[in-house]
């Protein structure tokens, strides 16, 4: 199987002694990162031994990184994790999947576009959708209908004058 490495977080500083690494996320959240256990760094795998959540970031303990001068050598490297390492929960989604995917309308089938950007608002991610002019998508149950990323595309019923 193919690796699909996509970005975990930065490591931001080492963590006591005996070679612990801070990782500020940017996945979902440091909980998320914590369930992972594999990390690549500079293309190099490492088994996750241990992490925990501590002040919204990931402490992780990687197998092979004993002391603290090794991980010293990882500060300011960016840590990536295998997609297809894992599961998620019904209706999640990783940005890179929905990048691309065409957005119809699910009851008149016009198209408004691909998805060129997911920005993340604290309520609700936003699609940002670019056809013949660019269009922003709340990711509420009440315009996302569908996500099919086996077919590529993504059915919406617009809310009266969302694209006014």
């Amino acid at each position: 199987m193919e690796k699909d490495l996509l970005q975990a977080g930065k490591i931001i500083n080492t963590h006591a002694l005996k070679g612990d690494i801070r990782i500020y996320p940017y996945c979902d959240s440091a909980e998320f990162l914590c369930e992972v256990n594999k990390l690549y760094v500079d293309g190099q795998c490492y088994k996750v031994t241990a992490a925990r959540v501590h002040k919204g970031q990931a402490l992780v303990h990687l197998k092979g990184i004993n002391k603290i001068e090794d991980a010293e050598l990882l500060v300011g490297k960016l840590a990536y994790f295998d997609k297809n390492d894992v599961a998620l929960d019904e209706g999640q989604f990783f940005i890179d999947d929905i990048l691309g995917l065409t957005v119809e309308d699910i009851d008149t089938g016009e198209v408004y576009g691909k998805v060129t950007d997911v920005i993340p608002t604290g309520a609700n991610d936003v699609f940002e959708v670019t056809g013949n002019k660019v269009l922003l998508v709340p990711k509420i149950d009440e315009v996302v209908i569908d996500i099919d990323l086996e077919n590529e595309v993504i059915k919406i019923r617009p809310l009266q004058g969302l694209f006014e």
